[in-house]
């Protein structure tokens, strides 16, 4: 019994991630059979037989993260690789989106590395994390922004977003998926 309850916090941990990418990844994939056979383990009422279950369930999970057959992801992780996609139309990455706050998935805010106009007079900005975003609209600003202005980033309608720099009007932005070309 002493056992049972000691390995009880690890084994709360390794099911929570197992059950995490597992329900992420049952969203456009059946589960996988590590997955079932260490939820089955909950329903064995014998404690030993349960915890035996259980280590066996958590080798097989080991094992297929090992070799790459079960992916788990943390929530951290899947935050960074939200914000790192964020404008980007990759509807696989969807599943990152599970267990998280509505603001995380609808908006971001960033800070200005470099902005300039294209040939068209649209403003074309590279974020301080890289990302490209052009102005799709012709909305036009007081003051061109500058290196280090933060911006925030809304989703809008069809595929686009409004980018709000300081106190002037937001405009319609679209991240591009090439760099930003000098």
């Amino acid at each position: 019994m002493r056992n049972t309850i000691m390995a009880r916090p690890a084994l709360a941990i390794a099911i929570a991630l197992a059950l995490m990418a597992g329900g992420a990844l049952a969203q456009t994939a059946p589960e996988p059979d590590v997955i079932k056979a260490l939820k089955a383990c909950s329903a064995i009422k014998a404690d030993g037989e349960r915890l035996a279950c259980y280590d066996k369930a958590a080798q097989s999970v080991t094992k297929a993260q090992e070799t790459g057959d079960v992916i788990i992801i943390d929530k951290t992780s899947a935050r960074a690789a939200r914000r790192q996609a964020f404008g980007l139309n990759l509807p696989t990455l969807s599943i990152l989106d599970r267990g998280a706050d509505k603001a995380e998935t609808e908006t971001l805010q960033a800070v200005i590395a470099t902005a300039r106009m294209d040939a068209e007079g649209r403003l074309v900005m590279t974020l301080e994390d890289g990302a490209v975003w052009r102005q799709i609209d012709d909305q036009s600003l007081g003051k061109p922004p500058r290196p280090g202005a933060t911006v925030e980033i809304r989703k809008a309608a069809m595929g686009s977003y409004m980018m709000k720099i300081g106190s002037q009007p937001a405009m319609r932005v679209r991240r591009s998926e090439a760099a930003a070309a000098r």
